[in-house]
């Protein structure tokens, strides 16, 4: 799995990422537009109109806009009216490519309304030669910025270019 995620990504210089825990850094080429269409696809569907939630299983992947998010199991929490998904829950080792910038991780959360991922448990996050691991991420989308927080380890490559 990490050898297709290093090859989504192709972007370089996290000159920035230096430093301990807690580091920003930049996540996805352009901001993510959170009004497009979220598309879902997977073997399995099992919803629970009781509740507002739909369990996707097998193969599931996510996509809305440029990003991509797959996992063996995604919750998906639908508004009160259902007119929309209020958020998403991957679990079982996540992937998640956003531009030309990739992640994975153990679990994931994607709060559709705030525009906020939360990845937890072992997260690396790969640009270009350089790459990051730490115990969470958290990306927001509309910004298109990440922070690691919790025993922060970088590789950067010198002469890393883009």
């Amino acid at each position: 799995m990490l050898a297709r995620i290093i090859a989504a990504a192709a972007l370089s210089g996290l000159a920035a990422w230096a430093g301990a825990q807690g580091a920003p850094m930049a996540f996805g080429q352009v901001q993510s537009d959170r009004s497009l269409p979220v598309e879902v696809t997977s073997d399995d569907l099992s919803v629970n109109q009781a509740d507002n939630t739909a369990i996707f299983s097998g193969g599931v992947v996510i996509a809305q806009g440029e990003m991509r998010l797959s996992a063996p199991r995604v919750r998906v929490v639908y508004l009160a009216d259902r007119s929309g998904i209020e958020a998403l829950e991957a679990t079982g080792g996540v992937t998640l490519v956003s531009g030309k910038d990739a992640a994975e991780a153990a679990r994931a959360e994607y709060n559709i309304t705030t525009g906020m991922i939360e990845l937890r448990g072992n997260v690396l996050l790969v640009q270009g030669d350089n790459a990051i691991t730490g115990d969470t991420v958290l990306v927001d989308t509309g910004a298109g910025t990440a922070r690691v927080s919790g025993r922060v380890k970088t590789v950067l490559q010198p002469g890393a270019r883009e």
